[in-house]
């Protein structure tokens, strides 16, 4: 049996954090305190700081939030980011029960995740 499952991610998980960059060829996220321009000035966030190749600045992941603090490319290399993190934390949990986790990647640029569950004789 199939199900479709939507999820809205918030960034909370080192591990997928580094597994995700790891995933799109990114530099390794640095985590500390930040500069970043939001609001007409310069703040500085504390979270990791993700390197995406197409932006000047970088997306802020606060793990403790769960929000990404970023310069808009009208979401394209954040979303691939966001993907790319989404798979990785669904991949982490589901090891962490003991399935099998099969990935292929659709033509449309879609992900697909199989679970299966792993059983033995009682």
């Amino acid at each position: 049996m199939s199900h479709i499952v939507t999820i809205k991610t918030e960034i909370r998980d080192r591990a997928a954090v580094l597994a995700a960059a790891v995933r799109l060829k990114l530099p390794v996220p640095v985590e500390g305190k930040h500069k970043l321009w939001m609001d007409g000035r310069t703040r500085t966030i504390e979270g990791m700081s993700v390197e995406l190749t197409e932006w000047s600045e970088p997306a802020i992941c606060n793990l403790r939030t769960g929000e990404v603090h970023y310069d808009n490319d009208n979401g394209g290399e954040l979303n691939k980011f966001k993907q790319a993190y989404a798979v990785e934390k669904a991949k982490i949990e589901a090891r962490k029960a003991g399935h099998l986790v099969t990935e292929t990647a659709l033509p449309d640029g879609k992900i697909k995740l199989t679970l299966s569950v792993m059983g033995g004789a009682a």
